[in-house]
């Protein structure tokens, strides 16, 4: 147990506190597995019966993900997958979409982004198309809190790759575990249109994201547009 851990707390909550830093810290990356109960429990002092419940507890939490033979690793969503699957009738919702950047611009966040990020300094502004075999489905923007995104707003873009989260976590150690969006519908305006290749008129979706870290920590801003008419929504009810 680290010296910071509060002695009074229960033995369980300071367990938990102790690996939720170590997680959100990035200490297993993305394919390697935390130590089997049996080793954690031997280098907490604890029984093993009382490792499994913290793990189980973070399970459950979804900070961590169980894999049948192969152990307990830090769970990393992909939430790209969401859509994918709304605009799958653009595309082959099995491959990942082609991503395109325009623009990757510095500069002092809005009133609007500092508000989103919790963030009043500066951040790095990227403008980018994704596709499916040269058809523009999505338009993004997408805001990074600076300094914590330092190497993706230096880097060659080239590098970046088509998935956001993994270039976080391997450029700048930051994982997202969880985000919030909001769905709204409306017209687009001409240079929305123009980037889509749609009807100045045409109605949009508009996805507007907020992601963060396993501790909370919010590390992106993303506002997306898509073409409505290539929009699929299914909620099966149980």
């Amino acid at each position: 147990m680290t010296q910071n851990a509060d002695s009074r707390l229960p033995l369980h909550a300071r367990l938990k506190d102790d690996l939720n830093g170590r997680i959100v810290a990035n200490e297993w990356g993305p394919d390697v597995a935390l130590p089997s109960e049996a080793e954690l429990a031997a280098a907490y002092d604890v029984s093993v019966g009382t490792m499994r419940r913290v793990l189980g507890d973070f399970v459950a939490d979804g900070l961590l993900d169980r894999r049948q033979g192969r152990g307990t690793f830090v769970r990393r969503p992909t939430f790209d997958n969401a859509f994918f699957r709304f605009f799958r009738a653009r595309g082959d919702g099995n491959r990942v979409p082609d991503a395109r950047i325009l623009a990757r611009v510095r500069h002092a966040a809005s009133d609007d982004i500092a508000r989103a990020l919790n963030h009043d300094g500066d951040v790095v502004h990227i403008h980018r198309i994704r596709e499916h075999d040269a058809t523009p489905f999505l338009v993004e923007d997408i805001w990074l809190p600076l300094p914590r995104f330092d190497s993706i707003a230096d880097m060659d873009i080239a590098d970046i790759g088509p998935l956001l989260y993994p270039a976080y976590e391997q450029h700048s150690g930051v994982i997202v575990g969880s985000a919030t969006e909001d769905l709204s519908f409306g017209a687009t305006d001409p240079e929305i249109a123009a980037e889509l290749g749609c009807q100045p008129d045409e109605a949009l979706v508009r996805i507007e994201r907020t992601a963060r870290t396993h501790a909370g920590d919010v590390v992106e801003h993303r506002v997306s547009h898509g073409v409505a008419a290539a929009f699929r929504y299914r909620l099966e009810l149980r």
